[in-house]
């Protein structure tokens, strides 16, 4: 199975950026369907992005269109998430969450049942 390992979180203002890695480990990362969930503070867990194991679909959640971009490294088994224009309401936990490539298509790809494996979640924090 794939271990997942957050990092890049931290307090910026808003409009700033932040790079988040998602470090795979025991498996190959391109073997999975990797995505980005964030948690704001007393809310639920919410869908931010998604990536497919080929590399060719991706999705956002519309409040982070334009602003957000997950990427892949192979070589490093690492996916990322790049935000720009930070705003306040992106504060939250960020988590990065996966399912072997097979689960593509079979679920919802927005729902947090549909992944198997998760990291311990990076604080991001925007101040205004």
């Amino acid at each position: 199975q794939v271990q997942l390992v957050e990092s890049g979180g931290g307090l910026v203002q808003a409009g700033g950026s932040l790079r988040l890695s998602c470090a795979a480990s025991g498996r190959t990362v391109s073997s999975y369907v990797v995505a980005w969930f964030r948690q704001p503070p007393g809310k639920e867990r919410e869908f931010v992005s998604v990536l497919s194991a080929s590399g060719s679909s991706i999705y956002y959640t519309d409040s982070v269109k334009g602003r957000f971009t997950i990427s892949r490294d192979n070589a490093k088994n690492t996916v990322y998430l790049q935000m720009n224009n930070l705003k306040p309401e992106d504060t939250a936990v960020y988590y990065c969450a996966a399912v072997y490539r097979t689960g593509w298509g079979i679920k919802p790809r927005e729902a947090t049942e549909s992944y198997d494996y998760w990291g311990q979640g990076t604080q991001v924090t925007v101040s205004s």
